[in-house]
């Protein structure tokens, strides 16, 4: 499951009775509500969610959170978020997003799985996917195989032909990126992060050289029609491999993350990829996609995008420190400097 961290956000009605957050999160930790009978049950949260893993299934609770870029206070705001994210995950993954099913409460204040009393919150209801065919674990593992490269290559290829180019002009493409950059270097020069200022200027500025220099480049992309509505959060994790290949947990909440160049998102994974020790599986997948769409995106705009989605990425991971009762300010840190080296490496070929 993703885990995307922001500054902190409001959260409303976390305790109050059956209706608060914790009720929920202590009555769905118990094996008792599912249908599956599991021996236990494995939580993990993230930033605006808590998931639930038994025996068959993975259920995901939205939090009631607020940020600039979402507003899940409401029961229907995550309602419609939780039918959202069904409906956009199974595009890529289209047996594996069961629905979303209603948590209630009866009469007596006592909370239920389905059931037929009020709705006081809903869950996504997946098929739980074994660990150890994901490819960040099968990268770990070493169990990544050629003809497994291939299939996801073609899922992915598929699934981006099939999608409407969007239509955004060259001009508000371009400005979109010079926005993420500038949110990326100023979070990252922060000075309580006490991150190396110079490697950040240094990054940002290769960057935004390139993206400036080579205008003409990105503008046809968009006059190709190359931008679409993909993924979002194409990362190692999210992507399992088997004789049926699937891509889940996509970027629900917010329409504009998902347009974007395939190129970019492809990009984004090889990165990770090579985060993971393993950049010529990465790097393998997008080659295929990419002759499988009959793209051949110049060399330089492939590490332009890998090294500012690794600046993106460090961003992220230094903004942990800015949670409440961090306790792994240590490991998100170094998190952040490891793709902070990558961006720099990356950005250094850009001239």
């Amino acid at each position: 499951m993703t885990e995307r961290r922001s500054p902190p956000a409001h959260q409303t009605n976390l305790a109050e009775g059956p209706a608060g957050l914790a009720a929920k999160v202590s009555f769905l930790m118990q094996p008792r509500p599912y249908p599956d009978a599991p021996d236990r049950v494995e939580a993990i949260e993230t930033h605006m969610s808590w998931v639930f893993l038994t025996r068959l299934y993975a259920w995901k609770l939205k939090k009631p959170v607020h940020y600039d870029f979402l507003d899940f206070r409401s029961l229907e705001a995550r309602r419609l978020n939780c039918e959202e994210e069904v409906r956009l995950n199974r595009r890529l993954a289209p047996k594996i997003y069961i629905g979303t099913v209603p948590l209630t409460a009866d009469a007596a204040g006592q909370l239920q799985l389905g059931g037929d009393g009020a709705a006081v919150d809903w869950l996504v209801q997946m098929h739980r996917l074994p660990a150890d065919r994901m490819l960040d674990r099968a990268i770990e593992a070493g169990t990544v195989q050629a003809g497994e490269i291939a299939q996801v290559a073609r899922l992915l290829a598929q699934f981006y032909s099939s999608a409407a180019p969007e239509p955004v002009t060259p001009s508000a493409y371009r400005s979109g990126i010079t926005a993420s950059l500038a949110t990326n270097r100023d979070d990252l020069l922060d000075p309580d992060f006490g991150l190396p200022g110079d490697a950040v200027r240094t990054v940002a500025g290769r960057i935004l050289r390139f993206l400036t220099a080579q205008a003409a480049l990105f503008d046809r992309r968009v006059q190709q029609g190359r931008i679409v509505e993909g993924h979002g959060d194409l990362r190692p994790e999210h992507i399992f491999l088997g004789p049926n290949p699937a891509v889940i947990d996509c970027l629900e909440f917010n329409r504009d993350f998902r347009i974007l160049d395939p190129v970019d998102e492809l990009a984004f994974l090889a990165m990770e990829c090579a985060q993971l020790g393993a950049g010529g599986i990465g790097d393998g997948i997008l080659e295929a996609c990419c002759r499988e769409l009959d793209d051949r995106p110049p060399a330089e705009l492939v590490t332009f995008f890998k090294a500012h989605r690794a600046m993106l990425r460090a961003r992220l991971a230094i903004l942990h420190l800015r949670d409440p009762g961090i306790t792994e300010s240590r490991r998100w840190r170094t998190r952040a400097l490891a793709y902070l080296d990558l961006a720099v490496a990356y950005s250094g070929s850009l001239g």
